[in-house]
């Protein structure tokens, strides 16, 4: 980002902090010399409350050996008791405790813009910043999301807000970026934005997977995921759809809409190959010898496979699935009734 840093090495952490404000590149590794190298610090680096600040400058001291050099009871009486113990905790005379660093438990980071923005796709330079923060606090934490939200402010308390929801927990930069892109290039702005939020409410401890050597299994799930984010970005989220797992035999019911990755808490048991594509409602096919026929004869490779379920919810079936080819060597999932007055119906495509 672009943030100058100043280093300097004392005996205490204010000696520390008041020479790395004077600029000296001072390494100072025990106490005297912390206390040499104190001397020549500016009475300005103490950035203290402008009151004291001046009333130091009316003594005509200029720099912290000039306040050293007098007698701390009269630097007490006149300059204040708190100054004086600030005295004593840079010179290692008293201790100075720090207060343990505590990590934000939400990330909320805002950012005033240079100039109103008119169009929406020109905040994504701005945003970059933010998102840039996010993923640094994601990677303190060893964390990622599923959802964040820019909140755009137009001043006069008006706020528009862009949420912004991924398939799977996030925590690169790069495809926060991509998605927030697709949001904002389809976004008309009711009014100038002046300035920008980045609001992170939940995180979830990432999940490091192992991935394969060599056919780069977990780049084509990330990039799978990624591609699913950019889609409901730019059409919506209910334009985008995934499956979730149904506890019923029967295909059709086998699988329903969800937004979340099923879980399996136990192995399933060895099924047939099931194929992802559905004819709903059955296509009905000719028979012709006791055959079916689509286009043609089709030939059977495998079957039967009998499936009876359903008859407690009124949805009874009873099918004897085959895999069969048609003529054209596409690969069909096909069942016979067995009911009167029976018949063969096209429930799936393989390819």
């Amino acid at each position: 980002m672009d943030l100058p840093a100043q280093l300097a090495v004392a005996a205490t952490p204010l000696a520390a902090l008041w020479l790395a404000r004077a600029g000296t590149d001072a390494v100072c590794p025990d106490l005297p010399a912390t206390r040499a190298a104190l001397a020549a610090v500016p009475i300005a680096a103490l950035e203290l409350a402008p009151p004291l600040a001046r009333r130091i400058e009316g003594f005509g001291l200029r720099r912290l050996g000039d306040v050293l050099a007098l007698p701390r009871a009269s630097l007490g009486a006149r300059l204040g008791k708190p100054f004086v113990i600030d005295l004593a905790r840079a010179l290692g005379e008293i201790a100075d405790p720090q207060t343990c660093f505590v990590f934000p438990e939400r990330f909320e980071q805002g950012l005033e813009l240079p100039a109103p923005v008119e169009a929406a796709p020109v905040l994504l330079f701005a945003a970059r910043r933010l998102i840039a923060a996010l993923a640094g606090w994601l990677a303190a934490r060893n964390a990622a999301v599923r959802a964040i939200e820019c909140l755009i402010d137009h001043g006069h308390g008006v706020i528009t807000a862009v949420p912004l929801a991924f398939s799977a927990p996030v925590h690169s930069a790069s495809r926060i970026e991509r998605v927030l892109k697709e949001r904002l290039d389809a976004l008309t702005l009711s009014a100038p934005a002046l300035a920008l939020r980045l609001c992170a409410r939940e995180a979830e401890a990432r999940e490091d997977r192992s991935h394969a050597l060599f056919d780069g299994g977990g780049q084509r799930r990330e990039a799978l995921a990624e591609l699913m984010d950019r889609l409901a970005a730019r059409l919506g989220p209910q334009a985008v759809q995934g499956l979730a797992c149904h506890a019923d035999h029967r295909p059709e019911l086998a699988s329903r809409p969800g937004s979340e990755k099923p879980t399996l808490k136990a192995s399933l048991p060895s099924v047939p190959p099931r194929p992802l594509w559905l004819v709903e409602p059955p296509e009905a096919l000719r028979e012709l010898h006791g055959r079916p026929q689509r286009a043609g004869p089709l030939a059977l490779l495998a079957g039967p496979e009998r499936i009876e379920s359903g008859w407690w919810d009124g949805g009874d079936a009873r099918r004897d699935y085959f895999i069969a080819v048609d003529s054209g060597q596409r690969w069909l999932w096909i069942f016979r009734d067995p009911r009167p007055p029976g018949g063969w119906f096209l429930h799936g495509w393989f390819a």
